[in-house]
């Protein structure tokens, strides 16, 4: 009798798993996912990503910058989490804290010549259709405890007391009202001036724990603690405390700013707790008293981004069993997860399956196993991206992201969508299809278009707006421009169906309108009128599951276009029964 060896066996496994399951796998993955996050942090501490050198001019950073945003619209990036605040200094202009030294080589120094550069930072990132997050930790003060080079304006200056020494560095005392109400103002002011998409969070609260250390906050704890809670859930009350009450703030500034954090990715194991996670590693709930669960739960945050740097085969910390616990635990939140990969660089033997090529992919088709909990990805650190280790951005470029993704779109915000464009016009020419449109009205709840996506199909294909592969452009306006698009691609003698639709700042999408072309030479087609549109009631707020921070002892867990040369003129009026429109995309 023929016998396999165990080898053999195992390469047969493979083979017939390889066979049996192509064809559910290419079920799984026909129609790409058309809302995804797909994001990359961008740090300015210690200079790791941007600027690359703190003696590097203003132009150079303007230019690195600029290349950095190239290669990352390249790898289907739509979204940007910038550090502006790496240690309560500012990379931007501010009459509250010091210049960092990062970007200028002195902390207080000012650029020369003198620029602001969050200005340019977002407009670059808007411009390909990246939204920009602004990056800020909260609590760390100093990468260091020698205030001696520590600039004249630094808030350690004036206010001392309000710092405390852990580590070899200087931490604002979360317990302190008064250090709340500062960097509630300090974020607040960014808001405010700046035309920012999000302020964002990452997992520096408390300080992670080191042997010898002991944070110093027994004089706030007496003063400030009427509840009489025990040390740890204190601790826990004054970070939700920031969150909730900067969550007020932001809403109440702008209503289109989201609020996000990315903690530490284990928030408590099961072993501690029967809501945590099959896991056995460090908890961020007990060890930087920052409950992300508390958070979703009362909706103080728009997105949650778990920092998940293990593989798929660490076992402390196993990857699908995290993504499974953060997707159960979205409390109809966002979930992006934070991915490392930064480890695909790294020697290390304690998590060895990060030496292969495939892991990092792995993941991300791991996280679309649960689209309507797990919205999307973000990676540790644009140099660790770019540098494409193992080619694991080919294989994103090629495969995971090789087709555009709209950013998903958060109802509890704004579930209102704008107007339909006006007036879309096709002009065909030899070597060109130009297509021009004016916009909507302002919708119901006085929000503009903030930009368009135009969908191309062939004349074979049934239109549906839910697949991205038809996404030939994402189109922003540009101040004073004109509004169209020059379809390069189109095939001399071939027709196609456009369709347009309008976004909002918050990603909600309008009604289609379309035209369709013959492949006739020198043709003008103008799109029928949008009917009017019902506006959809915005969706409740999520209700708080437990009382308010305050008092909770301890947080539960138109018209034909004239031309002068031979057109042919196609204007389509509104039927009386359904279009083909509303029968594919709905009313809405």
């Amino acid at each position: 009798m023929f016998r396999l060896t165990a080898a053999g066996r195992f390469l047969l496994f493979l083979f017939l798993s390889a066979f049996l399951l192509a064809p559910l796998r290419s079920r799984a993955t026909d129609v790409p996912p058309k809302r995804e996050l797909r994001g990359v942090w961008i740090a300015t501490v210690e200079n790791i990503d941007w600027p690359s050198s703190r003696s590097l001019t203003p132009e150079q950073q303007r230019r690195e910058y600029r290349r950095m945003l190239d290669d990352h619209q390249k790898s289907g990036i739509n979204a940007v989490f910038v550090q502006v605040r790496p240690a309560s200094d500012a990379f931007y202009q501010s009459s509250l804290e010091p210049w960092s030294k990062w970007l200028t080589g002195t902390q207080g120094k000012a650029p020369t010549p003198l620029w602001d550069p969050l200005p340019f930072l977002i407009d670059e990132a808007h411009q390909r259709g990246m939204e920009f997050h602004a990056w800020f930790n909260p609590y760390r003060a100093t990468m260091d405890t020698v205030t001696r080079r520590l600039a004249t304006n630094h808030p350690y200056r004036r206010h001392p007391e309000w710092f405390m020494r852990y580590s070899g560095k200087l931490l604002y005392n979360p317990g302190l009202p008064e250090v709340r109400q500062y960097i509630n103002q300090v974020i607040l002011d960014v808001v405010q001036r700046y035309d920012i998409d999000g302020v964002h969070f990452d997992d520096y609260f408390y300080p992670y724990p080191e042997a010898g250390q002991v944070i110093h906050d027994e004089q706030a704890y007496a003063r400030f603690n009427p509840d009489n809670l025990p040390v740890a859930d204190w601790r826990r009350q004054n970070v939700n405390i920031l969150i909730r009450d900067l969550h007020t703030s932001i809403q109440q500034a702008k209503r289109w700013v989201k609020f996000g954090i990315s903690p530490f990715g284990v928030w408590r194991n099961q072993t501690s707790d029967p809501n945590g996670s099959a896991t056995k590693a460090f908890q961020g709930y007990d060890g930087l008293y920052a409950d992300a669960l508390e958070w979703t739960r009362q909706g103080w945050i728009d997105y949650v981004l778990p920092q998940l740097y293990w593989s798929t085969g660490f076992r402390v910390a196993q990857y699908p069993v995290l993504v499974e616990w953060w997707a159960r635990n979205a409390n109809g939140r966002h979930v992006y997860i934070g991915h490392g990969a930064y480890r695909m660089l790294e020697s290390t033997r304690s998590d060895s399956v990060w030496r292969n090529p495939r892991e990092l992919p792995r993941q991300v088709r791991l996280n679309r196993t649960f689209p309507a909990e797990v919205n999307g990805s973000v990676f540790f650190s644009s140099k660790s991206l770019m540098a494409n280790a193992l080619h694991t951005t080919d294989s994103l470029r090629q495969h995971e992201f090789r087709y555009p993704a709209l950013v998903p779109a958060m109802p509890w915000l704004d579930a209102v969508p704008p107007r339909p464009a006006q007036q879309l016009t096709a002009s065909t020419q030899l070597t060109v299809n130009t297509l021009t449109w004016q916009p909507g009205p302002v919708a119901a709840d006085g929000d503009k278009a903030v930009y368009y996506a135009l969908y191309r199909f062939n004349e074979d294909q049934t239109p549906t707006p839910d697949d991205p592969r038809n996404l030939l452009a994402l189109i922003r306006p540009q101040m004073g421009g004109k509004l169209q698009f020059q379809d390069t691609t189109a095939r001399f003698g071939k027709g196609y169906a456009y369709y347009l639709t309008a976004f909002d700042r918050l990603h909600n999408e309008s009604r289609p309108i379309s035209v369709r072309t013959t492949g006739r030479p020198a043709e003008v087609v103008v799109a029928q009128q949008a009917p009017p549109i019902p506006i959809p009631a915005p969706a409740p707020e999520p209700q708080p599951t437990t009382p308010p921070v305050a008092t909770t002892p301890r947080p539960t867990p138109p018209r034909p276009t004239t031309v002068n040369t031979p057109t042919k003129v196609k204007v389509k009026t509104k039927p009386k029964r359904r279009s083909l429109l509303e029968r594919i995309f709905g009313r809405r």
